[in-house]
């Protein structure tokens, strides 16, 4: 099981490290990919690319979802962590527009809509393949790793943000330094190729295919015999994509373009509340195992209503300190949700479509998750209220609330 764990959580982290990059690095994307004169058109234009990936993702639920339910859970992760590694290293590589015009930000959509592809087989893969190897008792926690490992990945790239922010100058930064993370995103990522293809299968995929049980049209099957748990599992994970990219994408160049933070201090948040949700994740993970999840996660999506609003007013105050308790608050709240979500997710599906399912549900939400930092930057030009942002959180908070009506918690039943 440590070893199953382990090996999930290092390729996840990597995987997320590479798609992460993006986000940390989208002011200086903007301006060597997008040269308008205009920031707000800059990084529109930006963070709609960072959408772009998203657009993919359904697709790459139905490539992987198949792939996972007919030929295994390793080797459709296996796949994945490649087909993430290639574009990212590409990007690196990848000339600005000033030397190939057009065809640059061209490029870049391509390369980030692979991107989404291979994700979209990714998280949802490893969620599946490690709760089916986790005893009863504990699938919330084994879930809630997918989580950690993500954070740990987006906090690794926080961190390279952070440092090559910190001793670059702004020219060398600019003009080379922001592309030796993406190069370095392939390296690491062979490494955990190796990690991955060495774990062994699925007990519960093994078992179903020794038993002749897989569906031979997965896709097909849970779009027929499963919709509502497929509803259910995007209304859910709303909750999850919006307020996450809020946090970890959205605010990242909002400290900086709208609240006047430095970027090396905006950055230093985002990686405190990286380690604090890496932290606070496994308690209430644990917590649901033993009290269960539906109350629990039905409750927090009351306290997204509730306080999305004042979070947002305090953050827009300004300040060092004010940007720091507002977003470690939000911090504290989304990892009381998103800890549980994981193994929710696998216990709403079969065993002979459950990649599939799980693939299907969560990416169609996360595309509404992509398109958050978009949203939010066109919501506030658009009203000039710049805490218009949290209506957003709430609207997916309310449809969250909903998605748990009619649903029986069955994290004291055995995976089906």
């Amino acid at each position: 099981m440590r070893k199953v764990v382990v090996a999930g959580m290092i390729g996840n982290g990597l995987e997320w490290y590479d798609f992460a990059l993006y986000g940390y690095f989208a002011p200086v994307i903007g301006r060597l990919f997008f040269p308008d004169n205009d920031e707000y058109i800059q990084m529109l234009s930006t963070y709609g690319i960072f959408a772009a990936g998203f657009l993919m993702r359904p697709v790459g639920a139905i490539f992987f979802g198949y792939l996972g339910d007919k030929l295994g859970r390793k080797f459709s992760l296996a796949l994945s962590l490649i087909l993430m590694a290639v574009p990212t290293a590409c990007m690196g590589l990848l000339p600005t527009y000033q030397t190939i015009g057009i065809f640059a930000p061209i490029l870049l959509i391509l390369l980030r809509m692979l991107q989404g592809l291979a994700l979209a087989g990714q998280f949802s893969g490893s969620m599946a393949f490690l709760v089916e190897h986790a005893p009863r008792r504990h699938r919330g926690l084994v879930g809630s790793t997918t989580v950690i490992s993500l954070c740990m990945g987006m906090l690794l790239g926080s961190l390279v943000a952070t440092a090559f922010t910190t001793f670059l100058s702004k020219a060398d930064f600019e003009s080379w330094g922001w592309r030796v993370p993406f190069i370095f995103g392939f390296i690491i990522a062979l490494v955990g190729f190796y990690i991955r293809h060495s774990t062994e299968e699925s007990p519960h995929y093994t078992k179903a295919k020794e038993e002749g049980t897989l569906s031979k049209t997965p896709v097909r099957h849970a779009l027929s015999g499963h919709l509502t748990e497929l509803l259910r599992g995007i209304g859910i994970y709303l909750s999850v994509t919006v307020p996450f990219y809020t946090l970890t994408v959205f605010l990242n160049g909002y400290m900086v373009s709208g609240l006047g933070i430095m970027a090396r201090d905006a950055y230093n948040i985002s990686s405190i509340c990286m380690v604090l949700m890496i932290i606070l994740i496994p308690f209430t993970a644990h917590f649901t195992d033993v009290y269960g999840r539906k109350t629990i996660l039905q409750v927090i999506t009351v306290v997204y209503m509730l306080s999305a609003f004042p979070l947002f007013i305090l953050m827009n105050k300004g300040g060092y300190g004010n940007v720091l308790a507002s977003m470690l608050i939000f911090t504290v709240v989304i990892s009381c949700f998103i800890s549980a979500v994981p193994a929710l997710l696998v216990e709403l599906f079969p065993t002979s479509v459950r990649y599939t399912g799980m693939a299907l549900s969560y990416n169609i939400a996360a595309i509404l998750g992509g398109f958050t930092p978009m949203i939010e930057t066109w919501l506030i030009k658009e009203t000039g209220n710049n805490n218009m942002m949290a209506s957003y959180i709430i609207l997916c908070a309310v449809i969250s609330f909903i998605s748990f009506l009619g649903y029986k918690d069955n994290y004291q039943q055995e995976l089906p």
